[in-house]
């Protein structure tokens, strides 16, 4: 059973994850411990969620059930390095939010057959809305597998996927809300355009997006059901849908997959 949890990065993505689990009360802050490089970073987070400051990466490795590695991907060898023999006899379970790099290859960095999960959250975290995927180097125990789920739904949403899938998983979900972020403003600026406040149309064009995933998740309905139900025959929606097609909207979508796609396989 997984009592305490180790951070060793406190980035972005890593703050946003500890934030969540206090605030989902999924874990306490004194069960959580951190270490950053950049001390302010993990100060910060002692002062709003009550973690305990490591004072390096061993401590957390020697004393941690789960160490979760929120380093840049350039960092692994030589951290991993560092602390493997630590981690070879505290054995917890190895979570990593590290874009690229598999769970086959972190194994080969530590040396020995540890418990390696890969989980890929997104920026969403930061808002409680995450869609993240794990996946594992070999089969999870119960425990170990209900607290990821547990551990990430606590930032979203989380699922199972083959290893395999990552890399499209990492680009659909992880890349795909700097394309939403996108939209959105492209909304907002258009009603600017034409004379709407950018802060009111800003709201408007966000919540009206946010509304729309919602409805697609719970309704069960094809997106495809849900545009007919909008478009009246001749309405001012289908007017503005034969625009995007014409512009052609579906192939720079899959355009812009495929070029992250080719991406991820050149890092």
């Amino acid at each position: 059973m997984v009592k305490t949890i180790g951070f060793i990065g406190a980035g972005n993505m890593a703050s946003a994850i500890i934030k969540g689990m206090v605030r989902a009360d999924f874990m306490s802050g004194e069960n959580i411990f951190v270490f950053d490089i950049s001390t302010e970073k993990a100060e910060a987070l002692k002062k709003e969620c009550g973690v305990s400051v490591a004072e390096n990466a061993h401590e957390i490795a020697k004393k941690c059930d789960c160490v979760l590695l929120a380093v840049k991907p350039i960092a692994f060898p030589s951290l991993l390095a560092e602390i493997k023999d630590d981690l070879k006899e505290n054995n917890p379970l190895i979570i990593s939010i590290a874009a690229g790099k598999t769970t086959e290859y972190i194994g080969s960095l530590l040396g020995y057959d540890a418990t390696i999960a890969r989980v890929m959250p997104n920026i969403n975290a930061k808002a409680g809305a995450a869609m993240c995927a794990y996946c594992s180097s070999k089969p999870l125990t119960e425990d170990y597998a209900a607290f990821i789920e547990g551990l990430f739904t606590s930032v979203g949403r989380i699922i199972p996927i083959g290893e395999d899938m990552f890399p499209l998983f990492s680009v659909i979900a992880g890349c795909s809300p700097a394309y939403a972020y996108m939209f959105i403003d492209a909304l907002a600026r258009a009603a600017v355009k034409h004379g709407m406040n950018k802060k009111v149309a800003l709201e408007i064009s966000a919540q009206a997006v946010l509304g729309s995933a919602k409805l697609i998740l719970e309704s069960g309905e094809h997106p495809w059901e849900l545009i007919d139900q909008v478009c009246s025959p001749g309405g001012t929606t289908i007017e503005g849908l034969a625009a995007l097609q014409d512009c052609g909207l579906d192939s720079a979508v899959r355009k812009a997959v495929d070029a992250a796609i080719e991406k991820d396989s050149k890092i």
